[in-house]
């Protein structure tokens, strides 16, 4: 018997998302598809009955599975299947995963997945927004343990104008990009974009996301009620607070003394790690089975002890300030082949960002569910483990991995020059050579740096810094670029990248259950004053993009030629095309709007390259002076090809200043010869030249004037003039 399906329907902004539930995948947790427009979303969750043992975390796993039928095609790829998820898959798994996880038990040890599968994609709705609501909508009515619902929604700005859930076609004229998710009370996620915009609008943007979702959240609550289940219940992994109580006083004089030492990176992990060790030996002595507790103790311990510090005393582990930015350092032009690079260190954290301009070919052809088919601007970001001081397999690119460069990628778009100002593709690598904290932002710095010293005219420099959060009851401190240890024990890592103007990017991750506007607003004020700080660092070093391109760098020319001459040039099968790069070393790319690439490393090459094209694409003017090749002899005159496919007559009567005789006294096949267009029939389209108005220095009304038949030598061969001349060749 088919099932009955339950629907919701909710209006955000003038979009409607469409919740529905009951019919599909029935022996899931909680299954539940999101619509809007013809986009359509499957979020299904679902958690094992037993725990995980011998582990301290929550067993989370986020999915977003891209199926290409969702948008009419077929896969790219050798087999037809889609195979490792896409950059925008990873993207939305993370998105979707970072609101998700605060809302579940700290002492929940059960392993939970959830999934969401694109059913549906229309290329006019965004399909990140509707898989947040869809995991958010199959956790509540699921029988997980959770303290949900949230809701989603995108802000563009548009005119001046706030917009919810902006479309595609939306966004290409938007300068916001944010991507919000909350509950009720307080905003959990944010991730945005957004060209120069300031503090003020940012929070504005927040604070407008923030009661745009709330009628998604009162939907969802709806459904609890109606179609929910009950709650599972499942055995708790609380600390035994006795063992909470004896490690804690036992570590806490210790810890204090080791943190006030102000050691390395490394040496504070390996004196954390004995000490660790030590603890440990002494409660296992006698109990070994209590080891994992202890170890989790010893733990809480150490951040109890770190935030304490920095609440009750103002002292952050390595002895600042709350507002001041760790030591800075930077290079440029330390890679003699590469286009460009940067270099930048920030404490123990360094980034180095190696840039290579290619051609527009060179750009990244996307096989997705987005209508966006290139990419120009490409950024990648590698974390190995030497930047941590761990051994371990290289395996491919990580989620944090890809994560990061989306981030650093994003904070750099609104400054990179369009394709007409700056006709190249950028990739930039950003290689983290050691890490204690901030390393996307770090990146974002080095990026800077690295187009600077290759010359791109980037519109502004872009810095990025991490804020942090300690927060106990209504006691916080926010803390200006956080390291390791301040990211791992706190309660915020918020990353802000912008120019002199304003906002380009932001990423905010949080552990604890939301965070106000409010906070929002001081941690962005703060981080105005360290991104400045950092800034000026970088300016020291270089301060404007250099006046020329590295020597390695190709040179791309660019011509426009009109659409319907596009065809002329690529030839046949592409024989036109390939002849000339062969002919001259270049690579051509030619769009469809008629614009035409040239790269090469050879200014000759690229020069001839380009003549040919404009001669292949010129229409002839009466008055304008060509250099042309005999092509052919007759008695009445010498046919001169003056643009590659078309050529005219120069009649006996115009090949020199005084009579001719015959026209081989005068030009030979494949002979070069300069001439001077006089006539162009309207209906047939002939061309007549005229040699005698160059070497005369004749005006065109001259030139005109004198090239009529007109008795003697013009009326000997005026019979067979028009029986001469011939079309122009295509």
């Amino acid at each position: 018997m088919k099932p009955e399906a339950k629907k919701y329907q909710v209006a955000v902004g003038d979009k409607t998302l469409v919740f529905e539930t009951g019919r599909l995948a029935a022996q899931a947790g909680g299954a539940v598809t999101v619509g809007s427009g013809e986009a359509l979303i499957l979020g299904v969750a679902t958690m094992d009955k037993e725990p995980r043992e011998g582990i301290d975390f929550l067993p989370l796993t986020v999915d977003y599975e891209e199926r290409m039928y969702a948008g009419g095609s077929i896969p790219g790829s050798f087999f037809r299947r889609e195979g490792r998820p896409s950059e925008g898959a990873i993207l939305i798994d993370r998105l979707t995963d970072r609101p998700l996880r605060p809302l579940f038990p700290k002492d929940l040890r059960n392993p939970i997945q959830v999934i969401m599968y694109s059913f549906s994609a229309d290329a006019e709705t965004p399909l990140d927004i509707l898989a947040i609501n869809a995991a958010s909508a199959a956790v509540t009515i699921s029988d997980i343990p959770w303290d949900g619902p949230v809701g989603a929604v995108r802000i563009g700005m548009i005119e001046g104008q706030f917009v919810v859930n902006p479309t595609y076609a939306e966004m290409e004229v938007s300068a916001l990009d944010l991507r919000i998710a909350g509950t009720r009370d307080a905003v959990l996620m944010v991730e945005c974009g957004a060209n120069e915009l300031s503090e003020e609008k940012i929070i504005a943007a927040v604070e407008f996301g923030h009661q745009a979702m709330q009628p998604i959240i009162t939907t969802l609550d709806q459904m609890a009620v109606e179609v929910g289940k009950a709650k599972s219940a499942y055995p708790s992994f609380k600390l035994d607070e006795q063992i909470k109580a004896a490690v804690m006083a036992r570590a806490a004089a210790p810890l204090e003394d080791l943190l006030g030492q102000d050691l390395a990176k490394a040496d504070a992990k390996e004196a954390l790690q004995t000490l660790k060790a030590e603890i440990i030996a002494e409660f296992t002595a006698e109990d070994d089975t209590i080891k994992g507790d202890v170890k989790e103790a010893f733990d809480l311990a150490h951040k109890a002890v770190v935030r304490s510090r920095i609440l009750d005393k103002g002292i952050r582990p390595d002895g600042r300030d709350f507002t001041t930015v760790r030591p800075i350092w930077c290079d440029v032009g330390t890679s003699p082949r590469a286009h460009g690079a940067g270099l930048f260190t920030r404490g123990e954290t360094q980034v180095m960002t190696l840039a290579t301009l290619g051609t527009p070919r060179d750009a990244q052809m996307m096989d997705n569910l987005t209508p966006i088919d290139t990419k120009r601007y490409i950024h990648h970001y590698n974390f190995p483990p030497f930047s941590t001081g761990e051994v371990r397999f290289l395996r491919g690119t990580s989620r944090r991995e890809t994560g990061h460069g989306a981030l650093a990628e994003r904070a750099l778009i609104p400054v990179i020059p369009s394709e007409k100002e700056f006709p190249y593709t950028l990739r930039l690598v950003s290689e983290v050579l050691a890490s204690n904290g901030s390393s996307s932002m770090a990146s974002v710095c080095g990026s800077t740096l690295a187009l600077l010293d290759t010359g791109v005219p980037i519109k502004a420099p872009v810095a990025g810094v991490a804020m942090g959060l300690v927060k106990e009851g209504d006691r916080y401190v926010i803390l200006t670029d956080i390291q390791g240890m301040e990211d791992h024990l706190g309660d915020m890592d918020f990353k802000v990248a912008g120019t002199d103007e304003g906002i380009t990017a932001l990423q905010m991750d949080i552990k604890i259950k939301g965070l106000t506007t409010e906070l929002m607003a001081e941690a962005l004020e703060q981080a105005k004053a360290g991104r400045a700080h950092i800034m000026g660092k970088m300016m020291e070093v270089i301060s404007a993009p250099r006046a020329e391109l590295k020597p390695h760098v190709p040179r791309i020319e660019t011509i426009q030629i009109p659409e319907s001459k596009i065809g002329a040039v690529i030839g046949p099968g592409g024989k036109v095309i390939r002849g000339i790069q062969e002919a001259t070393g270049v690579q051509i790319d030619i769009q469809e709007d008629g614009t035409v690439f040239i790269a090469s490393a050879d200014a000759e090459g690229a020069r001839k390259a380009r003549e040919t094209i404009i001669g292949l694409t010129e229409t002839p003017e009466v008055g304008r002076i060509y250099t042309g090749k005999v092509t052919g002899i007759k008695d009445f005159g010498a046919f001169v090809e003056i643009t590659p496919g078309t050529d005219g007559l120069v009649h006996i009567s115009q090949l020199d200043t005084t009579r001719v005789s015959s026209v081989e006294d005068v030009v030979t096949n494949g002979d070069e010869i300069t001439v001077m267009v006089t006539e162009i029939n309207p209906r047939s389209g002939k061309i007549r030249l005229s040699r005698r108005a160059v070497l005369e220095g004749w005006t065109v009304e001259e030139a005109i004037a004198n090239d009529r038949p007109s008795g003697g030598e013009n009326k000997r061969s005026s019979s067979r003039r028009e029986g001469g001349d011939r079309r122009p060749r295509r």
